[in-house]
């Protein structure tokens, strides 16, 4: 039995819930120009799990494979905003539960001011690219550690990093981690 508008208390100030995915289970939202997904099948035999990481016959990115490294997150915490000028980010989500979140601050994008929200890990294993000028912050939303694999196109400058950041509440990203 449908229950009227008038027979939920609230139900007037609230707004109506905009689907996520289409029926197909696909996200709605409009991707950043240059971000891309592959999503990682997880195969699971008596013995645990395999996952493939990077192919380069995928043909995922033209950037080399140059430089690895892992990263972990504890419960509740964030990594970001980090952007690059001419580095991309290629992070392979793999445990835990992490809410990666993107903004387009290229302002010759098509895609400029565009935010984008991803949910990835151990439920949905995936190979991200962010491409330079893209602000990326990881929070784990999960319970225990998360953690992810950095493939990014040009191995890390210790005497002079392509990373700037930003703080977590800053006026130019209009999302919060």
């Amino acid at each position: 039995m449908a229950v009227g508008r008038a027979e939920i208390e609230g139900l007037d100030q609230a707004r109506q819930d905009v689907g996520s995915v289409t029926v197909e289970g696909e996200l709605i939202q409009e991707p950043i120009a240059g971000v891309h997904l592959r999503r990682a099948p997880t195969h699971a035999d008596e013995r645990g799990t395999l996952s493939e990481i990077f192919d380069v016959r995928w043909g995922f990115t033209e950037d080399p494979l140059v430089y690895v490294y892992h990263v972990t997150i504890r419960p509740e915490q964030v990594r970001g905003w980090v952007v690059h000028r001419t580095q991309n980010d290629r992070l392979f989500a793999y445990a835990g539960v992490l809410k990666i979140v993107l903004y387009d601050g290229r302002t010759e994008s098509d895609t400029f001011g565009r935010v984008n929200v991803l949910h990835l890990g151990e439920h949905d294993r995936a190979l991200l690219s962010i491409p330079a000028g893209v602000y990326h912050g990881v929070r784990n939303v999960g319970d225990r550690e998360a953690a992810f694999v950095n493939l990014p196109s040009v191995p890390y400058q210790h005497d002079d990093p392509d990373k700037y950041r930003l703080p977590i509440d800053n006026d130019i990203i209009p999302y919060r981690l």
